[in-house]
């Protein structure tokens, strides 16, 4: 399988490369050289290439930034993606597109399921349903697979955070009252392999098993680095942001260990995993 990943040096992409590997030929891009959103580049990438299968983890990901960036943000989240989904349609390629736990908009108590409804809560998670709408609009050879509280090697993300606060001493105040899904980037990727071998088009959530407060993630980054710098619960409106973030977005993982037999590992398993790769390539 010929695979042509968008978004490539992010820490998703990093780890997409590398699985994808495995199956055949694989080739990256990534801004500057090639901007989603504008469709000549998208063109040209996958004419040259001729690819199988189209990924798309290319995103705008600040999820503050985009409260005062809202064109820059639809532009890669919806446009982009509609360029990529409306080419892999025009080259009869099937297409995965990335997206996130945040068109959802925290209501609910049990982990959420592809078909619930989504209401995202601030423009980055309303970018991202808008970029859901139009892949499924322009392909029907598609696989949407929400995800959430990312982490990989490389990527500004919440362990990298902690970890540098951590070095700077204590104590850290973290959030007890939001709940999800930690999820590691390599995870994701097997899961979205894994997907791609079938023809089970749709959408889907694949995270990590299992689910925690980030309060509780950052103790476990903690132990886990055995760094003894004190911990203190508090909550999200102690620290006020531009974009509100859903309290509870725990996913379900039902649905795709239907369709491929993949299982997700616990949190807690992967997150020990991440700790091992990240001192490796330090």
């Amino acid at each position: 399988m010929r695979t042509l990943v968008f978004g490539a040096k992010g820490q998703l992409g990093r780890d997409l490369l590398d699985v994808f590997d495995r199956e055949g030929e694989v080739l990256g891009h990534d801004l500057p050289e090639v901007n989603i959103a504008y469709e000549p580049h998208v063109q040209a990438a996958v004419a040259a290439f001729g690819p199988d299968l189209i990924v798309n983890a290319a995103a705008y990901t600040d999820v503050d930034g985009a409260e005062d960036n809202l064109e820059t943000a639809f532009l890669t989240n919806e446009v982009g993606a509609r360029n990529l989904a409306e080419i892999a349609e025009y080259y009869h390629i099937p297409m995965v597109h990335i997206s996130t736990d945040y068109v959802f908009d925290g209501s609910k108590k049990t982990p959420y399921e592809p078909e619930d409804s989504i209401s995202p809560l601030g423009v980055y998670g309303k970018t991202k349903a808008a970029g859901e709408a139009a892949v499924r609009k322009a392909n029907p050879r598609h696989f949407i697979v929400r995800t959430a509280w990312l982490y990989g090697p490389g990527g500004n993300n919440f362990v990298e955070k902690i970890l540098r606060l951590a070095k700077k001493g204590g104590p850290l105040r973290v959030v007890c009252d939001e709940e999800g899904s930690p999820t590691h980037t390599l995870d994701l990727a097997e899961a979205v392999l894994a997907l791609a071998r079938t023809d089970a088009f749709g959408v889907y959530h694949a995270v990590n098993d299992g689910a925690c407060s980030r309060f509780e993630l950052a103790r476990e980054i903690l132990d886990r680095a055995g760094i003894g710098v004190r911990l203190e619960a508090c909550v999200a409106n102690d620290f006020p942001t531009k974009a509100r973030r859903p309290a509870y977005s725990v996913l379900s993982n039902a649905k795709i260990e239907r369709a491929t037999g993949h299982t997700m590992r616990s949190w807690e398993a992967a997150l020990a995993d991440y700790m091992i790769r990240r001192t490796a390539s330090s």
